[in-house]
């Protein structure tokens, strides 16, 4: 998912973002508010992480213009500041969540997960698709007790994100901008998710007929999960 980090604490800013990255995580990074505030009026994102006391913006401020111009990313404020008026401003602004500094990298990785799952309404990070065991957390499959070890990573990014928006069609531009991020590569072609797609039927199939993996025509695709 992409992450919109914004901390002018440099050191701070790049162990987020090589933590949440090795959490396949799309990291952008901000040391100021005027840059965030440009990103944000631009860009999507799934998570926007607001530190409070930037140099020249009030969090507060930006937190206002994410949940305008990126109404539907999950804010969580990062913040030393021990005020309680500012952490109930911040909530009653939008914001989903807060962490005080200093703060642990894995209580962000596993609140954002939480999100994650109240946002989607998963209850859980295990999903079965027809006998496909899709763990979200782990990153794994596996067909009854045998491991689909053959997924790449892309084509894992692809599945869970459908699920994410399970029954819902998702079509190839917003599922590119998921995987490639905001900024596209020069090399990137519209036609690398039908690609995508094809390879993950061609490798689930070798074990059943992924069916709830379905191609709208003409829109995109969608994963089918029955409630």
């Amino acid at each position: 998912m992409n992450v919109l980090i914004i901390e002018d604490e440099k050191a701070l800013a790049a162990e987020l973002e090589i933590f949440l990255t090795k959490y396949n995580y799309i990291c952008e990074v901000c040391y100021n508010g005027a840059t965030a505030s440009e990103k944000i009026g631009i860009n999507l994102y799934d998570f926007i992480l607001i530190d409070l006391g930037l140099p020249d913006y009030d969090g507060l401020d930006l937190l206002k213009e994410a949940k305008k111009h990126n109404p539907d990313a999950v804010c969580i404020i990062l913040t030393a500041r021990a005020e309680v008026y500012d952490r109930i401003k911040g909530l009653d602004l939008g914001a989903d969540d807060y962490l005080p500094k200093p703060f642990s990298l894995l209580e962000l990785q596993s609140r954002m997960q939480a999100i994650t799952r109240r946002k989607f309404g998963l209850k859980q990070n295990l999903i079965d698709l027809g006998g496909f065991l899709i763990n979200l957390t782990d990153r794994t499959i596996s067909y009854y007790n045998s491991e689909v070890n053959t997924i790449t990573k892309k084509e894992f990014d692809l599945i869970a994100y459908l699920i994410l928006h399970k029954n819902r069609t998702l079509s190839r531009s917003q599922l590119s901008e998921h995987i490639w991020g905001s900024i596209i590569n020069d090399d990137y072609d519209s036609n690398y998710i039908d690609a995508h797609i094809k390879n993950i039927r061609k490798k689930l199939n070798t074990f059943a007929p992924p069916d709830w993996l379905e191609t709208v025509r003409g829109l995109g695709y969608k994963i089918k999960i029955n409630s």
